[in-house]
């Protein structure tokens, strides 16, 4: 089961040439899919010959092949995780009883959700980022912007399989929307607001893929423990294809910050002024885009307390990531105290799971705090980067539209908007981001806000040229 069929029209491992209605229905939607890349995908780069990897097997060992492809070429597929023998549900009410291989009729609208919403993330963050390439600061950078590209594309794929596979009519006509809308679109956008966000610039970008694409993880591994088999299989694959995104993410802000100590220790100085006229962001910079890319990106999770995250636990729909680690599976007689604007308040741990998971979430993303504190730490500065309490810049949940500073505490709401753009980009910040956002395509070069990676892409020198832009 671990191969992937090449030689069809679509590639897949779930022989889909077996079921020739859901052939005939997949390969109606391909040629959309084309025109939606070509109408929505980087913009003016479809004849660049880039260096991508592709998905060969579904093995956790050599699964990929890495060449040089046009974007339009790229061969698009579904791809499932091979099936776990015996899988029984791992939690929930229905805990222990066989996963479903179709989907009960009593979720399925639910499921349908869930599956759309997931699905509209991935080609929106094509489109947030589609101009990025006429920016990029080193043609490693461009190529690594094409593999997140071309990687989203395929998880739309494999959201929509599922749809057409499961959900008949209402999921091919789900399916047809996906492609219908856009981000940013004023009469139809995206599903959620983080994918509606304008990307302008690099750094945008970097923090995209490190803490949107880390709530990805999370909302995959939710989902890949799901008691609804096809689901946990397609979702256990992205999973191995997602872990590239957030590595771009975390290097980019590292290679940032990395740059910026360099300009700091040439000039003597750590004076915004100074190093921005030498074309370097100032770590207070990073802090900002820190702060707005992570609370955006926390609102992602939903509200702390939801009837919705405790009936899809409870039927099996949706699991905790890393299910196993925990002790209870059931949660019927659990609680939780958490936070609120009237002080602590303990709820039912089933209501209360957004709330653990993004917990867990704020925890994974101090690794890379520590990292990039580190490079600081070692280069003789007294700055931490650190990340905004939850509470901050909420627009779901009990803290919405609350003046809450980075540091969790509320304060009078005009000293909130006037204070606002000391911590999160202002307007004057993007323009000048904006400006250092010249293009570098020679192979090797590397533009100077930015320090080069430590390292090539499969075992290749970072002076090869990954994009040949033709």
């Amino acid at each position: 089961m671990s191969g992937i069929d090449y030689a069809e029209k679509i590639p897949n491992n779930v022989n889909i040439a077996g079921d020739r209605t859901l052939q005939r229905a997949l390969e109606h939607w391909q040629p959309h899919f084309l025109q939606w890349w070509h109408e929505m995908g980087p913009s003016d780069f479809e004849k660049a010959e880039v260096y991508l990897r592709t998905a060969t097997s579904v093995d956790a060992q050599g699964w990929a092949h890495y060449g040089a492809v046009r974007m339009p070429d790229y061969r698009w597929g579904i791809f499932l995780a091979d099936a776990v023998p015996d899988r029984r549900i791992g939690f929930g009410d229905q805990m222990g009883e066989p996963v479903w291989q179709q989907v009960p009729g009593e979720y399925r609208s639910t499921l349908r959700r869930l599956i759309v919403t997931q699905g509209d993330t991935e080609p929106a963050s094509v489109e947030q980022q589609r101009l990025l390439g006429h920016t990029c600061p080193s043609l490693y950078d461009l190529r690594n912007l094409f593999q997140v590209n071309v990687e989203e594309g395929r998880h739309l794929w494999a959201m929509v399989y599922l749809l057409h596979a499961y959900f008949g009519r209402d999921g091919r006509e789900e399916a047809e929307e996906l492609l219908a809308r856009h981000s940013g679109d004023r009469d139809k956008p995206r599903i959620l607001t983080t994918f509606n966000e304008p990307i302008t610039d690099w750094m945008s970008f970097y923090c995209f893929t490190y803490f949107t694409d880390r709530d990805g993880k999370y909302q995959l591994k939710s989902f890949a423990e799901s008691a609804f088999d096809p689901l946990s299989r397609t979702c256990r694959f992205m999973l191995t294809e997602e872990a590239h995104h957030m590595f771009v993410g975390e290097t980019g802000i590292g290679r940032v910050v990395k740059r910026t100590l360099e300009v700091m220790k040439e000039l003597g100085t750590d004076d915004p002024a100074k190093l921005r006229a030498h074309g370097a962001l100032e770590l207070p910079l990073v802090q900002k885009y820190l702060n707005f890319w992570c609370s955006s990106s926390l609102d992602l999770f939903g509200s702390e307390i939801s009837s919705n995250s405790a009936a899809n636990f409870a039927s099996g729909m949706k699991g905790r990531p890393d299910e196993s680690q925990y002790a209870d599976h059931v949660l019927r007689g659990a609680s939780y105290r958490l936070q609120t604007p009237d002080g602590e308040q303990e709820a039912p741990m089933l209501n209360a799971l957004n709330e653990v998971m993004r917990e867990s979430y704020l925890k994974d993303c101090e690794i890379g705090l520590k990292r990039w504190n580190r490079q600081i730490e070692r280069a003789g500065f007294d700055f931490r980067l650190s990340l905004p309490s939850s509470r901050f810049r909420r627009s779901i949940g009990a803290w919405a539209g609350l003046p809450v500073d980075p540091q969790g505490r509320l304060i009078p709401k005009e000293q909130f908007h006037q204070r606002l753009a000391d911590w999160t980009p202002s307007e004057d910040d993007k323009a000048f981001v904006r400006s250092l956002q010249q293009r570098v395509a020679e192979p090797g070069k590397m533009a100077a806000w930015i320090a080069p990676p430590e390292r090539g892409i499969n075992n290749l020198p970072v002076d090869y040229e990954y994009v040949k832009l033709r």
